[in-house]
């Protein structure tokens, strides 16, 4: 038997009022998402971070959903990343002090909330995100357990039903054009993943009924969602499989078992959305100084087709071209900055902005070299004139040895030395006489 949930939500309102804002041309409407995380558990706990003192509109819907209000007061050296440390700690106390709480909703599209997605999945949390595919980071949404699309939420019928107020026109600017219903993907393109699920329950040795089968989907890719196919919910998602001719059920209604055909004959695969990459590289290399300022984001998309005609978002498995510039913020192609009046800017992504090089380290002086003496060759020309014989050493003069003393007769009277006679003179001999 499955467990129950028991779902605390924490709700970044400046970050998913602004997304909303931007991309959806309407207001933030908390009890939509409410209602989305009450088919999936209780909700034991509601908590939204935001300077109430500037959002007066949205306080009186955040009273009437029993939605508690943590006043984040700005600080005045900025107020960048206020709500996200006071959220991460109370979600963290929360997840220590109260064991009964087993599942974590974060309504944000923040990336900066990946740490704690991961930590509470360490703590053996179920995590859930709930926040726009526009404007929710792609790894924020495939790193939870199950990633809940707010515009799947709008387009449902109860939600179009019910009258919406229509966006203010700002002073000094042009009211925008209210949003466009985004087009079903195929059914085809959940096939791969669909298909997936199967083998892994076939391993398993389980048989797929419908619930199995979604939470199957759902652990190998959190970003499924039947309501991207046009689908209401997954039991129909799986009749339209059957009526392509995908896949086979049996037993009767509310405990079908899906089987997959053998005999499907292989079809082109999809493109992938890393494919649709190099064809808005080429745009924005085309119109680079157009980007400089910020483009709009139905500009770029209309240059897009406009050098390519037969490109579809659809086709690469997203459903507006939003989604796509989302996915490519997170390869560094493209850099979005949502602003109330104009929606979603567009700027040159950090890829064509590669950091300079490293300077190089001041070399050492070179040192001159001297000009060493040419040997000069006796006989031989020579630039310079022949150096002087260097003068041999001269030997030392040998020192005298001086006389040996007697110690023991103490001072000894010097000898006096003989002076020299002169020599005598020889006599001459006479040659003898004749």
């Amino acid at each position: 038997m499955q467990e129950k949930m028991n779902i605390a939500v924490f709700v970044d309102y400046d970050n998913i009022e602004i997304g909303v804002k931007s991309t959806l041309q309407r207001e933030f409407d908390v009890s939509v998402a409410l209602n989305a995380l009450k088919e999936r558990g209780d909700i034991v706990a509601k908590f939204a971070y935001a300077n109430w003192a500037r959002q007066e509109g949205a306080t009186r819907q955040m009273a009437a959903n029993a939605v508690q209000m943590v006043q984040r007061i700005p600080s005045p050296r900025g107020d960048k990343n206020g709500a996200d440390i006071n959220l991460a700690l109370d979600a963290l106390e929360m997840a220590f002090t109260h064991d009964h709480v087993n599942a974590f909703a974060i309504v944000s599209g923040d990336s900066d909330f990946i740490p704690l997605v991961n930590k509470l999945k360490e703590f053996g949390k179920t995590v859930y995100v709930l926040g726009g595919r526009a404007f929710t980071s792609t790894i924020l949404q495939q790193n939870c357990h199950e990633f809940i699309s707010y515009e799947a939420l709008l387009d449902e019928p109860q939600q179009r039903q019910q009258r919406q107020p229509a966006p203010q026109p700002h002073q000094g600017g042009q009211q925008r054009p209210p949003r466009r219903k985004a087009a079903p993907l195929d059914i085809a393109q959940a096939m791969p993943l669909v298909e997936r699920a199967l083998q892994v329950l076939e391993r398993r040795g389980v048989q797929p009924q419908l619930g199995l089968l979604k939470s199957t989907m759902l652990q190998l890719d959190a970003t499924f969602s039947e309501k991207a196919y046009g689908c209401s919910s997954f039991s129909d998602f799986v009749e339209r499989l059957r009526n392509a001719g995908y896949v086979n059920l049996s037993g009767s209604e509310g405990r079908y078992f899906i089987e997959r055909k053998t005999t499907t004959k292989p079809e082109t695969p999809a493109p992938r959305p890393e494919e649709a990459l190099p064809l808005l590289r080429d745009t924005l290399e085309t119109h680079r100084i157009e980007m400089e300022s910020g483009c709009p984001a139905e500009q770029l998309e209309a240059w897009v087709q406009e050098e390519h005609p037969d490109f579809s978002t659809a086709s690469y498995g997203f459903q507006e071209f939003a989604e796509l510039l989302n996915f490519a913020q997170d390869k560094l192609l493209v850099r979005m900055e949502p602003d109330e009046e104009k929606g979603l800017l567009a700027y040159m992504g950090a890829e064509f902005y590669p950091p300079a090089p490293p300077e190089p380290e001041p070399e050492a002086a070179a040192v001159e070299e001297e000009d060493e003496p040419q040997p000069i060759v006796k006989g031989q020309p020579s630039a310079f004139a022949e150096p002087e014989p260097e003068p041999k050493p001269r030997r030392p003069a040998r020192r005298r040895k001086a006389p040996e003393h007697d110690a023991s007769a103490g001072l000894a009277a010097r000898k006096p030395r003989r002076r020299a006679s002169p020599p005598r003179a020889r006599p001459r001999s006479h040659p003898p006489a004749e």
